[in-house]
């Protein structure tokens, strides 16, 4: 299913005016487990919810494609250890461009597994050196925690890049969902903080704010996909103070200035609670001087990047994703 960028994405619409349904694929992923009587994931327990989530995401990814090496590292990260995976493409000799990718599970689920193919199909169709970081989870370890493991990786990741075979000069960060909203804050960190410098940051329907009150928020509640209640779950999770939420490395869309930061791909989803606020900060971006590009994949439901395996829109998004990039390498 191709899907057409939009400089000002508007909600389709059938003749008669009523939005248009979920993608038929969408939609039997959907009947199938509602069919299943799966329980939402925010009904269940925090092991629970792991591990439906990484079992769902596993079904869902497709076979994961080769590539040349898969490395870890075990890194310094400021509350310990950090696991670091490096992917890696065959390419001919000499400095890659390097992507750190940052996996998606609402601060709360997840692992460098949930993201493994989506970083395979990244590393080959984009032509990088891929690195994703075990960054700590929530509730257990709330904001800022994952923000600052998210920061020492993209550090380590540059200072080293050298001898891994990436070329310094040529980083972007990328990330789903959570992921792409702990990219947007690296993004914010790195500006700020003088480096490293960032060629790209790629946000696949990412939170951008907290106290986001936006028509898709209302309107996306279905218990079979993710959902309102699935975004209030997360946070309550991710914040210890809900007054960390007016934070902008906890909602980038609340950042006092956008200014000097790298250029950006958005991918957003039509039936997605987190539609409006990632579009919002696309428009915030370009706003501020920052180049945009903006898609929205009609008929898809917010997870669907990962679902390569079941959904023809997934496959097209993640080589739209790999194109990005390897413009931005360029």
């Amino acid at each position: 299913m191709a899907a057409r960028p939009r400089t000002r994405p508007r909600l389709p619409a059938q003749t008669d005016g009523t939005p248009m349904p979920l993608h038929p694929q969408a939609q039997d992923l959907r009947d199938r487990r509602a069919r299943s009587g799966a329980p939402p994931l925010y009904t269940l327990t925090l092991a629970e919810a792991r591990a439906a989530d990484l079992a769902d995401i596993r079904a869902a990814a497709g076979t994961p494609e080769p590539v040349a090496a898969v490395e870890e590292h075990r890194i310094d990260g400021p509350g310990g250890p950090l696991v670091l995976r490096l992917y890696r493409p065959a390419a001919p000799p000499g400095p890659l461009p390097g992507l750190l990718y940052l996996f998606g599970g609402g601060w709360t689920l997840g692992s460098p597994d949930t993201s493994d193919a989506i970083c395979r199909r990244l590393t080959n169709t984009a032509g990088c050196v891929t690195a994703s970081v075990g960054y700590r989870l929530a509730p257990e370890h709330p904001f800022p925690a994952a923000v600052e493991d998210c920061r020492a990786a993209v550090r380590w990741f540059a200072r080293h890049a050298g001898g891994l075979g990436v070329d310094p000069a040529r980083l972007a960060v990328g990330g789903d969902s959570a992921g792409g909203n702990l990219a947007a804050a690296v993004t914010l960190l790195c500006r700020d903080e003088g480096g490293p410098a960032l060629v790209h940051q790629l946000l696949v329907y990412p939170n951008t704010d907290h106290r986001a009150d936006t028509a898709s928020l209302r309107e996306n509640d279905d218990p079979a996909l993710f959902n309102r209640r699935s975004v209030r779950w997360y946070w309550n999770h991710y914040l210890a103070d809900a007054a960390d939420g007016g934070h902008p490395l906890a909602s980038p869309l609340r950042a006092a200035d956008l200014a000097g930061l790298p250029p950006a791909t958005v991918i957003t989803a039509e039936y997605d609670p987190l539609r409006d606020e990632g579009e919002r900060y696309a428009d915030a971006l370009r706003a501020a001087g920052v180049p945009v590009a903006l898609r929205r994949y009609q008929g898809m439901p917010h997870g669907f990047f990962a679902m390569a395996g079941v959904l023809d829109a997934a496959q097209e998004a993640q080589r739209y994703a790999a194109e990005r990039l390897r413009e931005a390498f360029r």
